[in-house]
């Protein structure tokens, strides 16, 4: 158990906080919802109404939708991208071990790669297919809560209701995700450009602690 534990220790300790910050997040959008219903003169939820409420869709996935698309373009990105002396650059001129084709032969190659075709085609592009897909489904999330919430309002004031689709274009759901989009986007630029001089002893996201400024890559 222990050994289980310490070789799975980043995933752990990672999905702990993601739970934790899930339920701090629940209990105080559920009071702040509740308040924003008692304003317009509707009857408060229950915590476990709110958890399927548009508020919390909306407030989860607007935010789930920027980190899928800041994943995705990153490794996207860095496959033809290069910053000279960052820690999360692939080296300048030198060809990597990623840049290499898969060998079938290795005894514990994945299974596509043994079995080649388009399982291979596919397994050598999965990271970045899956993250955009999670990307797509957690804007649609995003954009169904939303229009739960836009639609609560309009109903207060007697106005008209958008479909999903039709709250997709509108610029509130465009404000929240680009909002999102540009911090995720700036969290980049600064991995990217803070790890050519600034330096974590230990970690395999910066470089060694007496590489140069120039050093490229890990």
């Amino acid at each position: 158990m222990l050994r289980f534990l310490y070789e799975n220790s980043l995933l752990l300790v990672g999905t702990a906080l993601v739970l934790a910050a899930m339920v701090g997040q629940a209990l105080t959008g559920w009071h702040e919802y509740n308040g924003d219903l008692e304003e317009l003169g509707l009857l408060p939820l229950s915590l476990g109404q709110y958890l399927t409420s548009g508020h919390f869709l909306e407030a989860t996935f607007e935010n789930w939708e920027s980190e899928f698309l800041q994943m995705g373009l990153f490794v996207l990105l860095t496959i033809w991208l290069r910053q000279k002396g960052s820690s999360e650059s692939k080296k300048l001129y030198e060809e990597e071990a990623v840049d290499q084709e898969p060998d079938p032969s290795k005894p514990d190659a994945p299974g596509p790669v043994k079995w080649g075709g388009p399982w291979l085609w596919l397994y050598k592009k999965s990271l970045t297919i899956v993250f955009f897909l999670l990307f797509v489904g957690s804007v649609w999330l995003h954009a169904k809560g939303g229009a739960i919430v836009y639609n609560i309002e309009q109903q207060q004031h007697g106005k008209p209701q958008l479909t999903t689709v039709e709250y997709l274009v509108t610029s509130r759901f465009w404000f929240e995700s680009l909002q999102n989009w540009q911090s995720e986007f700036l969290s980049i630029v600064a991995i990217v450009g803070l790890s050519v001089f600034l330096r974590q002893h230990g970690s395999p996201q910066s470089k060694p602690v007496d590489a140069s400024h120039d050093e490229t890559g890990e």
